[in-house]
């Protein structure tokens, strides 16, 4: 498993609680491993371990939760959605020109 978490994949960095921002975090995936800092930008193409990619993927959620009411009438609460705040979007089946320009914009929605 260690193995193949140490094959690169190439693909793009998205950031999408801070569209265009930077992210820096370390990581250590095995205790054989070095802590090994990434640096990066939204929307740029990287070259980085399939365990970091899997990192990116799989750790970078929040949840938004709701409340339901059980056969009692009682309110439980429950995750209603996951919230994405980054992730690794794989290049492994396209080429960067299938791509065209990425554009990012930030839309802010309210209730009054």
């Amino acid at each position: 498993m260690r193995d193949k978490d140490r094959e690169m994949v190439r693909g793009i960095f998205k950031f999408y609680e801070v569209p265009g921002g930077s992210m820096n975090f370390v990581l250590k995936l095995y205790k054989e491993d070095e802590v090994e800092r990434y640096d990066l930008v939204d929307g740029q193409i990287y070259s980085i371990p399939r365990g970091v990619a899997k990192h990116l993927n799989k750790n970078g959620k929040y949840p938004v939760y709701d409340y339901k009411e059980d056969e009692n009438g009682r309110p439980v609460m429950r995750v209603g959605t996951k919230v994405a705040r980054f992730g690794f979007q794989s290049l492994e089946f396209m080429d960067e020109d299938d791509l065209g320009e990425v554009e990012s914009s930030l839309v802010t929605v309210e209730t009054i």
